[in-house]
């Protein structure tokens, strides 16, 4: 299997779906660590692409924000509901890829 070429990855969409995706897989399946793999795997094939395109400075704030929304949508949920607080985080992550390396 070969990657994409760094450079030509849209990092937005990679950091929602690994968001929404990997609730989605812990939820319907009910392995929770289901989930965990696919978080950690589309957030690894970002944080791949922010290095080399944007630098690991970037890179590690973008995946700050990427496990920080992961962390911070248990709480969230408990006020606006499971899947508004998976959405708010998911959105949250890809707009700030899009803006810090992707628009670019």
């Amino acid at each position: 299997m070969t990657l994409r070429d760094a450079k030509d990855v849209q990092t937005a969409p990679l950091a929602a779906l690994g968001l929404i995706g990997g609730y989605l897989a812990a939820r319907e399946t009910g392995i929770r660590p289901l989930g965990g793999i696919v978080l950690a795997a589309a957030g690894g094939y970002a944080v791949r692409t922010w290095v080399e395109k944007s630098g690991p400075a970037v890179a590690a704030g973008l995946g700050a924000i990427y496990l920080g929304g992961f962390g911070a949508s248990h709480p969230l949920a408990k006020k606006i509901g499971a899947w508004p607080a998976v959405f708010s985080a998911a959105a949250l992550s890809a707009g700030a890829a899009y803006a810090l390396n992707d628009r670019a």
